[in-house]
């Protein structure tokens, strides 16, 4: 077991620890030079795409197109390491749920198609025919289509997506939960009536010609490294980076590209901050506004500020905003954000300063109750000074998982445009379902209340990624069947219905052969670029089948004489699906002869053009209001004689989403361990506790529900008073099923309001 410690990190992000972490990576998977091999054909014209984050790729110059967490993700999937069945014959599954997240995906690669047996809890080998069969039977059996839920993860392929969508509504539902729903859903559901679009309207090339970039609650150090390079090159050009976030974290301070040989060599770093605001959590809309406020009191002294020509032509709503901003009290702004005005308006200078800007967000402004109004708050400064469809300058929310944003091109959406539903109807002759389906929280409802009866996940670990984690593994149990397609076992896989399948697929890394031959999958990154990915290495065992073939195979089972599609024909070859993607979706014109070309290509984004598809034919403006009845607000009204903190949950840097590499957050200081809270000395103090003592975690909610999470050690930090971080899943017991963004639904797990209390295990010791 490794020890356990904090300690200081003195570092900068990247650097000689980032080589060490992959080569460390490489040695526990047990593949030095596999995985070295491996590596050199991540996200290269004739190699896979990283199945990590969704950053864009550069022109492929370099011979290493990869990043430590993008290096923890290949090795856990080239890993020598193999679940097999001989693993199911040892443990029971009351046994496999003991254990922790990080070893049930420390056993390594599935290698067989698994069907549970409650008369021994075990899983046990099934032929793939039989799992099909099985799933077949149980969604033919159901008096209504909509009592299933087909949860996807971001890592499905274009392909693959496609197929599932298709397969779904031709059986009758549109109940497509996602990931999207957790993260990056207020983005769209913020910009498209705004700007038209729900996607970022910028290329890596605009960060080659951006003035200052702005990043909102986000960490590029551990949740997308390979921004740092582009952030690196913009500060060392003169481009101002200016970061807002609550916590300090290194790689928004300081990064050593592992690339660059006198950096390496002289133990130097280039700084990636030139102003960096500690707002606290849930401070972003006071702080947009305060800016706002400060770029149009500026206008209103000496003018020449706004761009009138572009707010004239292209928007709406500019008055009303306006006059809202000049009546805003610089004390509620400064109260609520966190900053004094003296901070809000350096940022503003910042901006009015800057020929482009380019605004960049993460969930540390998506999971929050007014998520999209912050979001079209951030979006409306740019309008400001026409920083949308310009060189430079632009919108930039940058998704997670590498796939997620393609996957809603695909139509994986619970809430489908019309026209999508038009054009399956005219391309495959059947009729879509028209009602809208459920979203991740809403598929939880739909489970605990008896009425969601077959859970089909294509990927992702549901059962710890969601909220409200106890409330959540009561609705997955309550399934008559649940089904993952995975490549690793995780902890939904024991959070299970009367009736489970673990159906093991290919990995990115891997080899698909199908009857034409060898395939490649495409994939869309965070700016709109799609590109195909080719798998090198063998597959982990010969009984894996690619999710494309698992999707076309479970449809034919299912719908067998109802289908008119040719779902074996098309995995053949996954041109045919290519082709079909193409005419349901005109931007995918020539899709098989555009793809082929080394990058891809993009997809249009009008918004980037200045066209915008909006219910008024122009970009409206929208006047924040800061709002002052929050749950933390709610909260602390309730109980004055408490101190009620603001939670905000976060991963580790040895961490992508739920997938635990390793027990250390290198950049925070924190070692072998991961139930740790951290909290400003003050708190501490206040509380009548010193660092390190233990304590529990309870959440203050409306509904009297307790949701606890028990044995956390104080870890004292540079993070604002009142405001507190712990790593998920850990904590994600607390945060309630109603605590959702405003029009969006994703789970507000970055603004819990909670009360810590001394560990009642050491009590009980003390009893």
């Amino acid at each position: 077991m490794k020890q356990e410690k904090i300690e200081f990190y003195k570092g900068p992000a990247g650097g000689w620890g980032a080589l060490n972490s992959v080569k460390n990576a490489l040695l526990r998977q047990d593949i030095p030079v596999k995985g070295a091999r491996t590596l050199l054909s991540a996200n290269q014209p004739d190699g896979f795409d990283c199945p990590g984050c969704a950053w864009p790729d550069r022109n492929h110059a370099s011979t290493f197109e990869f990043c430590e967490n993008g290096v923890k993700a290949v090795a856990a999937e080239a890993t020598a390491r193999r679940a097999g069945p001989e693993l199911f014959d040892r443990y029971t599954v009351a046994e496999l749920a003991q254990q922790s997240d990080f070893w049930l995906e420390d056993q390594g690669r599935l290698t067989h198609p698994m069907a549970y047996d409650a008369a021994s809890d075990r899983y046990r080998p099934i032929a793939w025919d039989d799992a099909f069969a099985l799933i077949a039977r149980h969604l033919r059996a159901l008096p209504d289509p909509n009592q299933a839920i087909f949860y996807t993860s971001g890592r499905a392929s274009n392909e693959a997506a496609f197929l599932y969508q298709l397969f779904v509504r031709q059986y009758g539902t549109n109940n497509f939960p996602d990931c999207s729903n957790m993260c990056h859903e207020p983005s769209g559901s913020g910009m498209r009536p705004q700007i038209g679009v729900g996607k970022g309207t910028v290329t890596l090339q605009d960060f080659e010609h951006a003035d200052a970039i702005f990043i909102f609650g986000q960490n590029p150090g551990t949740n997308h490294p390979r921004m740092l390079g582009e952030l690196r090159e913009a500060h060392k050009r003169g481009a101002r980076i200016v970061s807002f976030n609550p916590l300090r974290e290194r790689g928004l301070e300081r990064f050593a590209d592992p690339q660059d040989k006198l950096e390496m060599a002289t133990l130097g770093s280039t700084p990636i901050s030139t102003h960096y605001f500690q707002l606290r959590v849930g401070g972003d809309l006071p702080a947009v506004k305060g800016i706002m406020k400060h770029v149009l009191e500026q206008e209103d002294l000496r003018g020449g500020v706004l761009d009138h020509g572009f707010i004239d032509e292209h928007t709406t709503g500019f008055e009303a905003m306006a006059d809202n901003l000049r009546r805003e009290s610089w004390a509620l702004l400064e109260e609520e954000s966190g900053l004094t005005e003296a901070q809000m308006r350096s940022a503003g200078d910042i901006c009015i300063g800057a020929g482009s800007v380019i605004a960049c967000w993460g969930m540390g402004v998506t999971q929050h109750k007014h998520a999209v109004e912050t979001i079209q708050a951030i979006v409306s400064l740019l309008l400001m000074r026409g920083n949308i469809g310009r060189a430079g300058a632009g919108a930039c929310p940058v998704r997670g998982h590498s796939n997620v944003q393609g996957d809603r091109t695909m139509g994986i959406w619970e809430k489908p445009p019309t026209a999508l539903l038009d054009r399956l109807r005219d391309v495959f002759g059947f009729e879509p379902p028209r009602q809208d389906g459920v979203d991740t929280v809403e598929a939880i409802r739909l489970m605990r209340e008896g009425h969601g009866k077959v859970f089909f996940a294509l990927g992702g670990n549901f059962a710890a990624a969601t909220p409200d984690t106890y409330e959540t593994w009561k609705a997955l149990r309550r399934c008559d069947l649940t089904v993952h397609v995975t490549t690793k076992l995780n902890r939904s896989h024991v959070v299970h219905g009367r009736e489970a399948l673990i159906l093991p697929c290919l990995g990115r890394t891997e080899i698909d052969m199908q009857a034409a031959g060898p395939q490649g999958v495409t994939v869309e990154d965070s700016m709109s670029m799609v590109h195909i990915s080719m798998g090198i290495n063998p597959p982990a065992s010969e009984h894996l089948l690619s999710e494309p073939a698992i999707v076309a195979r479970l449809a034919a089972a299912t719908l067998a004489g109802r289908s008119a599609v040719r779902w074996h024909w098309l995995v053949e070859d996954y041109a045919r699906i290519r082709d079909l993607i193409e005419q349901v979706f005109p931007d995918f014109k020539d899709f098989n002869r555009r793809v082929a070309r080394p990058g891809g290509f993009r997809l249009r984004n009008t918004a980037s053009e200045r066209v915008w598809a909006t219910a008024s034919g122009k970009a409206s403006f929208h006047a924040p209001v800061v709002r002052q009845d929050t749950p933390s607000h709610q909260a602390r009204a309730r109980l004055k004689d408490s101190i009620v903190f603001t939670l905000l949950t976060t991963r580790s840097h040895d961490q992508y989403n739920t997938t635990i590499y390793g027990m250390d957050d290198r950049y925070r200081g924190v070692y072998g361990q991961r139930r740790v809270v951290f909290i400003h000395e003050a708190d501490i103090r206040a509380l009548g506790m010193k660092d390190g003592d233990w304590v529990d975690i309870e959440t203050v909610w409306a509904d009297g529900q307790e949701r606890r999470a028990d044995g956390f050690k104080l870890v004292a930090y540079d993070i604002p008073r009142g405001n507190l971080a712990a790593y998920y899943p850990e904590t994600n017991p607390l945060v309630p099923l109603s605590a959702v963004a405003d029009a969006a639904g994703t789970p507000t797990s970055k603004s819990i309001p909670v009360l810590l209390l001394p560990h009642r295990g050491v009590q009980a010791m003390a009893a």
